[in-house]
């Protein structure tokens, strides 16, 4: 492909699943599926996912405003703004904003597989019968993650 992808501040494709909010930046029609861009907005004092593994592709996180807190396996690391975190493959991890503000994360795939995953879980959950933690982990395992259960 030989076209630059720009996304205004306003645009991308937005994906809201109940406390977070994921503004889909670049989901790999750029990159040749290279890579996956996000932007996720978790509200004040809430969990994210379940701590789960990937098994194909590494997941970066740049926080650009609040404090979140990310927990990998069992160790808990408080993550400021300016802080970016990457998590290879098979390593098990989770987030959850314990402040009283809004974080915001810059969220990268490497390949862009986990994209949709965020597509799949809005629409899984769209009736409102299924609870997003529950949806979440049916979800996964067609993008090759797991719920890492022995850190939970």
């Amino acid at each position: 492909m030989n076209e630059v992808s720009i996304v205004a501040p306003d645009g991308g494709e937005v994906i809201e699943l109940g406390p977070a909010r994921m503004r889909i930046l670049e989901d790999g029609a750029t990159t040749a599926h290279r890579l996956g861009i996000g932007e996720i907005t978790l509200a004040p004092r809430s969990e994210g996912p379940p701590q789960h593994r990937h098994a194909e592709h590494d997941e970066g996180f740049y926080v650009v405003a609040g404090t979140v807190r990310f927990t990998v396996g069992e160790a808990v690391h408080d993550a400021p703004p300016g802080t970016l975190v990457m998590v290879p493959p098979g390593v098990p991890h989770t987030f959850a904003n314990p402040g009283d503000q809004p974080v915001v994360m810059i969220n990268t795939f490497t390949p862009d597989l986990y994209v949709q995953y965020f597509r799949d879980l809005r629409d899984l959950v769209a009736d409102g019968r299924r609870p997003i933690a529950q949806a979440s982990a049916e979800v996964m395992v067609r993008y090759a993650t797991t719920p890492a259960t022995d850190h939970a």
